[in-house]
């Protein structure tokens, strides 16, 4: 077993025993969708702490985009409840860059680019390509995309 699944395994047995509803429900959910990752396909895989760290990201996302359609909905406690969730996952993730840092990333990576030759929004995919690797985990992609094109279009 990887290290981060263990550790949500043992943050689990702790929630429980303490009972602790939110963070255990949460964990719950979140290692039924790491064992569903490691048996799609044709044969079950142990994922690696990478692997393992992106599915928590996509859960943490699917929380936030649910808090922010409960928020519209105009019901609240529901939202709440998906946003606490989300910050429960967000300590198995790495710290997210802030805007500033993100910018800086950005900016070079624009600067990188433009010495290779691509240059306005045509340099968008090339700029991603550098960018990505370097915030992976750090930011999510729709953040990524909006600085690049901010950036790109000034």
């Amino acid at each position: 077993m990887t290290t981060l699944k263990s550790k949500l395994q043992d943050d689990l047995n702790v929630a429980i025993k303490e009972r602790d509803e939110l963070r255990s429900s949460t964990l719950r959910l979140t290692l039924a969708a790491i064992t569903k990752e490691e048996v799609a396909g044709k044969t079950k895989r142990e994922l690696s702490d990478d692997e393992v760290q992106k599915v928590i990201t996509r859960e943490a996302k699917k929380r936030r985009e649910a808090a922010e359609a409960f928020a519209q909905g105009g019901r609240a406690e529901s939202a709440e409840r998906e946003k606490a969730e989300g910050e429960v996952l967000a300590a198995y993730l790495p710290k997210q860059l802030s805007d500033d840092e993100l910018n800086a990333i950005v900016a070079q990576a624009v600067e990188e680019a433009k010495a290779a030759g691509a240059e306005g929004p045509r340099a968008m995919g090339a700029v991603m390509k550098i960018v990505n690797p370097k915030v992976a985990g750090q930011a999510e992609g729709g953040r990524v995309a909006s600085a690049v094109k901010k950036l790109l279009a000034g």
